[in-house]
């Protein structure tokens, strides 16, 4: 019997969500890094191998520290990471969401090398670019969903959350799984960091620091003077590119959330030119290692 070709869509219309089934079905984690220098270490800890490529980001599965894990990129910047998260999300049985990498510092309290461990991230280009005027920078109260401070014409917005109840306040923050956060904690003082990178070694001996905000944007940053307007207007310690979309995606779907980053640069607060590239295989290094020891610590 033929069908008519409106039945006939129809029908690929029912079957189609078959085709968006888990590829994995063991609970894990997922371990995520923007780019490849930041993941090679957590690579070659992870055992028992499996490959998936979705849309073309390779997914590997396999057990890091004795835990089930699922190891993966997330692309460089905003769109990319928010995408791979969920893509992750909807293919795998993911129970928490763990990202390792390097960014720039903003507190002027902490050194190259360090990990930072933030309680919460914004997205702090989710802003409005206010119009120029005889009076100064113009934005309409509707636009402007916060008090934050605004640098120049760019004043700070919030975000609304798919499905929120119209009039309910707009988020800047992004919370990290307090249960997490403990363990994080836990583990701090207990691993062994690196100093030097090359022949070059860091002057104060790395640490772990758990706690304060991170922001992120797509925009790599190497300004002394923005550096400085995050840390008052934020009170940032740390910048990057991903972790605040990464969050976000985590947030909506109910899925715990934190973040380990490992200073590579000052984001533009260093005396001399910009040192991400001296040291981001020694940042790349220093946040799995904490990784590592984090998985290994989980319950």
């Amino acid at each position: 019997m033929r069908l008519p070709a409106l039945v006939l869509a129809c029908l690929c219309l029912i079957v189609s969500p078959a085709l968006a089934q888990k590829l994995d079905v063991t609970p894990r984690v997922a371990v995520i890094s923007a780019f490849p220098p930041e993941i090679g270490a957590l690579n070659a800890a992870t055992a028992q191998q499996k490959a998936y490529e979705v849309n073309g980001v390779r997914f590997m599965t396999g057990q890091l520290e004795g835990k089930p894990v699922v190891v993966f990129l997330s692309g460089v910047s905003m769109v990319n990471a928010a995408m791979t998260t969920q893509m992750a999300l909807d293919r795998f049985n993911i129970t928490r969401i763990v990202f390792s990498g390097i960014a720039g510092g903003v507190d002027e309290g902490l050194d190259i090398g360090d990990v930072v461990v933030a309680d919460q991230w914004a997205q702090n280009l989710e802003s409005a670019f206010a119009r120029e005027t005889d009076k100064g920078f113009e934005v309409s109260p509707s636009i402007r969903t916060t008090t934050l401070a605004n640098y120049g014409m760019i004043f700070p917005r919030g975000i609304h959350m798919p499905g929120d109840a119209l009039g309910a306040p707009a988020r800047v923050w992004f919370p990290a799984d307090a249960a997490l956060l403990d363990t994080a904690r836990k583990v701090a003082a207990q691993v062994a960091l690196q100093r030097c990178a090359a022949d070059k070694c860091l002057i104060h001996p790395p640490k772990v620091v758990v706690g304060g905000n991170g922001v992120s944007a797509p925009v790599f940053l190497d300004n002394a003077a923005y550096r400085k307007y995050l840390r008052a207007t934020f009170e940032a310690r740390v910048v990057d590119m991903e972790s605040a979309a990464v969050a976000h995606v985590a947030l909506v779907n109910g899925t715990p959330f934190i973040a380990f980053r490992s200073l590579s640069d000052l984001a533009g607060g260093g005396a001399g030119a910009n040192e991400m590239h001296t040291f981001m295989a020694l940042a790349s290094d220093n946040s799995a290692t904490v990784v590592k020891a984090f998985v290994k610590a989980l319950p």
